[in-house]
């Protein structure tokens, strides 16, 4: 991490004085902006809350595991911009899909200390998106994700208005039902934590990059669960390959809903709108 003065917050200014190279070039590209540095590598500069940059950057490094997903290097950061490695895009198809399932398998059994562990260098507070997220460890999966996941974010999509006292009860039911919903024990896995389609970039070399982590120990069926939530190109391709790998325990698939809880909520928290009602739906699912 570079120590300079976090005042200096235009990204050629923050990003030059990260790397140590003078920008050449600097353009906006939405949230993002990606600089050519005087040593001739392009990087991405992404503006971050105040730590936010130091977890995200432990996450990614966590992330990168032999024979696992590949994702961006971390080029440093301060307290405003995060920059990592630019990954110019291209296009995915189906084995592209198949060989990322076998790297999440592969990057699920890396492991973690235990559920909610954050990344090594991370912190307690994290973020998902743009909502805060806490990682409280927890020695026992089912427990741990309705206190730690879902019923702080279900407390803030209730008091923001996006989910009503009737469909609180759904979703407390599913948390007091949660250790037999949950499915067999499973060990902590080092998950992504924020897996959905936006955040599985395809690189112009043929591979597909996992970016803007919300990296910590859970259960691997999460990272799969927010994988199908919003619906991924050759998803079929992704199971069949990480199933090759790692077989998943029986009923995963009657899983899916309580896992997308904690998603839902957290889009809840953040948008409103119907993402409170999808809440409620796997909620309802998830209790049969």
């Amino acid at each position: 991490m570079s120590g300079h003065d976090a005042r200096v917050s235009t990204p050629a200014d923050s990003v030059a004085a990260i790397t140590g190279q003078p920008v050449r070039t600097a353009e906006p590209h939405g949230a993002i902006w990606r600089l050519e540095l005087g040593d001739g590598r392009t990087v991405v500069a992404k503006r971050a809350q105040p730590g936010q940059a130091m977890a995200e950057a432990a996450g990614l490094r966590w992330l990168r595991v032999p024979d696992g997903p590949p994702v961006p290097q971390v080029h440093g950061h301060d307290e405003q911009w995060l920059v990592t490695e630019y990954i110019p895009a291209g296009r995915t198809d189906g084995a592209a899909a198949e060989r990322l399932g076998r790297q999440l398998a592969t990057l699920h059994a890396a492991g973690a200390a235990t559920f909610g562990a954050a990344p090594p260098g991370g912190s307690q507070q994290a973020w998902i998106g743009a909502a805060p997220m806490a990682n409280v460890t927890g020695p026992q999966w089912p427990q741990w994700y309705a206190e730690q996941r879902v019923l702080p974010y279900l407390r803030s999509a209730v008091d923001g208005g996006a989910v009503d006292a009737a469909g609180a009860r759904v979703v407390h039911r599913a948390c007091e039902q949660v250790e037999e919903l949950a499915g067999p024990a499973e060990p902590p896995a080092r998950l992504h934590g924020d897996l959905w389609a936006g955040n599985v970039h395809a690189g112009s070399d043929g591979r597909l990059w996992l970016l803007d982590p919300a990296a910590h120990g859970g259960h691997r069926e999460t990272d799969l669960a927010m994988l199908a939530l919003f619906g991924f190109p050759h998803l079929e391709r992704v199971l069949a390959g990480y199933t090759d790998v790692a077989p998943l325990a029986s009923r995963w698939p009657q899983r899916v809903p309580l896992h997308q809880l904690f998603p839902l909520l957290v889009h809840a928290v953040l948008f409103g709108g119907g993402y409170g009602s999808s809440a409620v739906a796997a909620a309802r699912a998830a209790l049969g």
